[in-house]
């Protein structure tokens, strides 16, 4: 709010009818299920975030559906989620696309085009104009950028011109006499710009309310729970706080028309402050409380707001009532008689209430405290019931849970004892330190992973299970490098190992803070030089690995396929150089090398790939026969993969490559076969959909398709977590056994690629059955939707996918 100075001015000016309030929402934060609660009034439904991008109507009741059925034109322009939400609701709409996260003016200026021009019409009751710049600069730039910092000072120069029109007209007879104005966000943002957990910065935002009426009274200083702090010229700005739960019903009441009621909806309650604001009564003005004609007038709006509170506490017992009668678990009869037994005394309560007012009013004016006891019996049943329904409100089918548990546990057997068959038949497997499957290497690797999935059970270790993740690579690196001090080799290959992990801890850091680079760093001229130049070094210094692997043993497909890449990462630099702000380019070759170089890389990546397959189909290669010759086929499937891994994953892509290659070599040379989850976290996501890097889905594109752009952010999120390695795995095979009798070399291979792929589906699934065994016990956690549910949606992606890529790198390197 500090750039918004004038919100700030008038919420803090004395007299003024303007207040700020602090709206808290429920997890997950995400853009859709936001506008789902602040329009039915309900909490949200964690399986929302998969219709995120592809949002289906609101069948429910719901806020905009009772203003147009109660006669309210409704208009709407800006984001165009509303017209997929609510299609045929709008009087008028002016929809534009929402998801170019990289594209902050053209919903702005939509908006900002037609805002003003219908404040001068008198064709609607209802206006909504849904920005989203500040949203997009977060999400790219991150809360501290540049960029934020313009679309604020936008934003603070529209509102100034909107509050002067309203103003000009808000007299009496004129067209604004009665207009309540309200500015608002959906959701917060955390300290890098995202959102979609539950910490504090995410579900936390501001609303600004404005009355235009002129009104003489006052609300209660009882009712009233602002925290009033020096701002602006030392004037006290006062701000209260309210749940995004009550915001329909509160608009509702102010407006007239009935509650929403239906599935997850209308379990709010009305906020005094903005009702009293927005009904006309609300004055920050002192008054005189001690003449008769003012208590009556406070008692008139008392009563008046507990006739509203009688009718919301009617409204959302019948729906409690309904709604456990009609579900299948629903409410405990425990709760069910705790909640009639609170609505029956506050309904008693206003009985007694009422007819002692009728007795009493001509005798006394000093009767506000029956009232006031009423407004708490009322408000007390409703906060009761959101309590029960945040903590009860989702059906767990323990039956379901358990039968998949039982599945992910049957796979876990299945896996085991297909390593020992193939240790069994074929008589083969992979060597740790001592060469036995009770040596200290394998408890110190079971236990390693039985630590890290412990730590699920705790939503602040999945919050930064990145440096969970780090931490044990480096235990592990401390380990291995006290080994080759004992033993006297491979010192190298530990200290580097070391060094790695170093770097990509503070990767991580970088990942979770966006600006810590881009806006520390960067203002200094040497390292802005440094930035840019370094993913290019790195890019050569690829280019020239790929070139170097080429020999003569190589097939033409295979030379033909690296060939591509180094082609690629040519056009990858170029792509790079016309962004730079190092470089004036013109604008035609700009919008060249933002939109077509992509694209160009894109298609050769996909030529590859059918060339590699069409080859593996009717090609007379010879697969598994020749160690070589499966060092080269892994080499380029990798190529044929990580141009466009790297052009997606922007200028970390390269040097998270180069660190994949040197952290492979150390993993051969020290024989430590760990899971490369780590490269998840170092490409700065974490398990949180405010994790994911939606700009990544619109390099090289502007418009929005649902498959194309989910394709390019999957293969952002889980490139080099799961594509290297999976990919990878047989050249540490190929590499680890590098002498076998030529009779025997293709079934050894065979066998030695079979079990290092059940290994790694082992690993992963066992990580993943630990995650549903702690989503389980947690999941009535405070937590369960803003860090366990993610976590969970996550890590069954992860396996899902790392069993497709299994198979169809089974299918590639086995004959």
């Amino acid at each position: 709010m500090d750039k918004l100075p004038v919100l700030q001015k008038l919420a803090s000016t004395k007299g003024s009818l303007a207040k700020i309030f602090k709206a808290i929402s429920d997890p997950p934060t995400t853009s859709l299920q936001r506008l789902k609660g602040l329009t039915t009034g309900g909490l949200p439904t964690f399986i929302d975030v998969g219709n995120s991008f592809g949002a289906p109507a609101i069948v429910e009741d719901n806020l905009i559906y009772q203003l147009v059925q109660n006669g309210k034109r409704v208009v709407m322009m800006g984001d165009d989620t509303w017209l997929q939400l609510f299609p045929h609701h709008f009087e008028k709409s002016y929809p534009f696309p929402s998801f170019n996260v990289k594209d902050l003016h053209t919903v702005d200026n939509g908006c900002i085009d037609h805002l003003l021009p219908s404040l001068y019409e008198e064709d609607w009751d209802v206006l909504i104009a849904h920005f989203l710049g500040v949203d997009h600069a977060g999400h790219i730039f991150g809360v501290d950028s540049t960029p934020m910092i313009e679309k604020l000072e936008q934003y603070n120069g529209v509102l100034e011109n909107i509050i002067e029109v309203l103003e000009s007209q808000s007299g009496p007879g004129g067209l604004h006499e009665n207009t309540f104005l309200l500015v608002m966000g959906d959701h917060g943002q955390t300290l890098n710009g995202d959102h979609g957990g539950g910490t504090a910065e995410e579900v936390e935002t501001s609303i600004f309310a404005m009355s235009l009426k002129k009104t003489p009274s006052s609300l209660p200083p009882e009712l009233n729970a602002s925290c009033c702090e020096p701002h602006l010229d030392k004037e006290k700005m006062c701000i209260n706080s309210i749940q995004q739960l009550d915001f329909a019903v509160t608009i509702s009441a102010m407006l007239g028309i009935p509650f929403p009621f239906g599935r997850c909806s209308g379990i709010g309650r009305v906020d005094s402050e903005l009702y009293a604001l927005g009904s006309g009564t609300l004055n920050l003005e002192s008054i005189n409380v001690g003449t008769c004609r003012t208590q009556w007038n406070i008692q008139s709006w008392m009563r008046d707001y507990v006739n509203v509170l009688c009718i919301n506490s009617w409204q959302v017992k019948r729906y409690i009532d309904a709604y456990s009668a009609s579900s299948v678990i629903g409410f405990s009869s425990e709760d069910i008689l705790h909640i009639t037994d609170i609505y029956a005394q506050a309904e008693e309560s206003w009985s007694h209430t009422i007819k002692n007012w009728l007795l009493d009013k001509n005798e006394s004016c000093d009767t506000l405290l029956p009232f006031k006891s009423q407004i708490d019996a009322y408000s007390n049943f409703l906060a009761s019931v959101a309590e029960l329904a945040r903590s009860k409100w989702t059906e767990f089918d323990l039956k379901m849970m358990g039968v998949g548990l039982g599945i992910m546990l049957i796979t876990l057997v299945i896996q085991f004892l297909g390593i020992k068959r193939i240790n069994r038949t074929c008589g083969v497997y992979f060597p740790f330190p001592g060469d036995s499957w009770t040596s200290f290497g394998l408890i110190l690797s079971i236990f390693i992973v039985m630590i890290r999935a412990c730590s699920f059970l705790s939503n602040s270790y999945i919050l930064e299970e990145g440096k969970v993740a780090i931490f044990l690579l480096a235990t592990t690196g401390i380990l291995k490098f006290r080994n080759s001090i004992l033993k006297n080799k491979m010192l190298l290959e530990a200290v580097v190992f070391l060094l790695l992990v170093f770097v990509l801890r503070l990767t991580i850091e970088i990942g979770l803070s966006k600006q810590a680079f881009s806006s520390g760093l960067t203002t200094i001229p040497v390292w802005m030089y440094i930035a840019e130049i370094v993913p290019v070094l790195a890019l050569v210094l690829l280019a020239y690995l790929l070139y170097w692997s080429i020999d003569d043993r190589a097939c033409w497909l295979q030379k033909f396929v690296i060939s591509g890449t180094i082609l690629s990462y040519a056009l990858i630099a170029v792509h790079w150089t016309v962004e730079s702000k190092l470089v004036s380019t013109s604008l035609m070759l700009q919008g060249f090398g933002k939109g077509f170089i992509p694209r160009i890389i894109y298609a050769i990546g996909i030529g590859q790939l059918l060339m590699l397959a069409l080859g593996r189909l009717f090609g007379k290669e010879r697969a598994l026969d020749s160690r070589k010759g499966l060092i080269l086929k892994v080499v380029a499937m990798l190529s044929s993969w990580s141009s466009t891994v790297i052009m997606i994953s922007g200028k970390q892509g390269p040097l998270v490559a180069l660190a994949s290659i040197i952290g492979g070599w150390c993993i051969m040379r020290l024989e430590n076969l760990e899971h490369e989850s780590n490269l998840f976290f170092c490409t700065g996501h974490w398990c949180a959909f405010d994790g994911l890097r939606y700009g990544a889905a619109f390099v090289g594109f502007e418009d929005f398709i649902l498959v194309r752009q989910a394709i390019l952010l999957t293969i952002d999120t889980f490139g080099f977590s799961l594509l290297l390695p999976i990919f990878g795995l047989p050249f540490l095979v190929a590499r680890q056994y590098p002498s076998v009798q030529s009779n025997q070399r293709k079934r050894f291979i065979f066998a030695q690629l079979s079990q290092a792929y059940l290994i790694y589906g082992l690993i992963t699934a066992t990580t993943v059955t630990f995650t549903v065994i702690c989503v389980t016990i947690q999941r009535r956690h405070l937590m369960v939707w803003g860090l366990f549910a993610p976590k969970f949606v996550f890590d069954v992606v992860g396996l899902l996918l790392s069993d497709c890529l299994i198979l169809l790198s089974s299918l590639y390197y086995f004959s």
